[in-house]
């Protein structure tokens, strides 16, 4: 049993050894030690984020993004940034801990999303990004999210329903097109808060195919790994808009969600099916709350976010409808 145990941490463990001698050579040889313990703030955000990153269909920068331009005022791009780099740290360790232990993945709901994914986030990153404002960017975040837990409740009310272990064996050229396509919007939602991809698929994989969400989390995180190193360099690399609000944030963080984000994506293999779900309500709920909290219950606040629950949850309950439709009909 140990050596099956360690051979399950065969990916993971060199990746969190890099990484965290990486971060004390950082450490050790440049000034950024007083900045970093000064965003402590992160750190403790991402030790309840990262575990959710790892054990839900919600990346960690689905808690980072709204706890920063919420309650720490860090703006939108800010956010999102570090939502990418700490994602390429926790979600990576998550997504080598689950393949290295060969918890059950829909490969193919990885690459097709990802080819797709990669467009919609630099159509998003160039040509939507800049036309958004901070409000309306946190207030469609949380509001697209209570649309896809809306969902996902009505698919789950009849906890008997039978659901599959992954896509058909062999996909139709519509299949495929409906997994890029859904990357594609996936991309495009990621490069407006550094992650969203994941629950977008999350969706499609639970309510069209329906897929256990045992499976379908799995690869959730996986996917959102891919996107994540994407953004990261994407922002890092070739805009170069990564500043050093994020960056030091970042390296507070990084010591946390190389262990707490495996951790949650280990714990998620051991959770009951209705179970996974039920987290997903309770944080969507949470966030929608908090939301709408710090930014006042305003009538334009609450006129906005009705619309996008309400539009949101049609294309939800049009998707599960579909699903049960015969394949002839669809």
């Amino acid at each position: 049993m140990e050596t099956s145990n360690m051979r399950g941490l065969r990916f993971y463990l060199p990746y969190a050894v890099f990484v965290l001698v990486g971060l004390l050579i950082v450490f050790l040889t440049t000034d950024v030690l007083a900045p970093v313990l000064a965003s402590w703030p992160a750190a403790v955000t991402m030790v309840f984020g990262s575990f959710i990153g790892g054990a839900s269909a919600e990346g960690g920068g689905a808690i980072a993004f709204p706890v920063f331009t919420l309650i720490l005022k860090i703006p939108p791009d800010a956010a999102r940034n570090f939502s990418f780099a700490i994602q390429s740290v926790g979600m990576v360790s998550a997504s080598l801990l689950i393949i290295g232990r060969g918890i059950p993945i829909e490969i193919r709901a990885v690459y097709y999303p990802a080819i797709g994914g990669v467009v919609g986030l630099l159509l998003g990153t160039y040509a939507l990004v800049p036309l958004l404002e901070p409000v309306t960017t946190k207030l469609f975040f949380v509001s697209l999210w209570m649309a896809f837990g809306i969902g996902l409740w009505r698919a789950n009310r009849n906890a008997a329903r039978i659901v599959a272990t992954g896509l058909p064996d062999i996909l139709s050229s519509r299949d495929i097109f409906n997994l890029v396509s859904i990357g594609l919007v996936g991309g495009i939602v990621t490069s407006i808060f550094g992650n969203g991809i994941d629950l977008v698929t999350f969706c499609v994989l639970t309510l069209w195919y329906g897929i256990d969400e045992k499976i379908a989390t799995p690869t959730s995180v996986v996917l959102m790994s891919v996107m994540s190193v994407c953004g990261f360099g994407l922002h890092a690399g070739v805009i170069q808009d990564f500043g050093p609000i994020e960056f030091h944030a970042w390296l507070a963080a990084a010591p946390v969600v190389v262990f707490f984000s495996p951790l949650g994506a280990l714990a998620i293999s051991y959770w009951k099916r209705l179970s996974i779900a039920r987290l997903l309500y309770t944080i969507i709920s949470v966030q929608l709350v908090g939301a709408l909290y710090v930014l006042g219950f305003t009538f334009e606040h609450l006129m906005f976010c009705a619309v996008v629950i309400i539009i949101g949850t049609w294309l939800m309950i049009r998707i599960d409808r579909l699903a049960n439709l015969p394949e002839a009909a669809r």
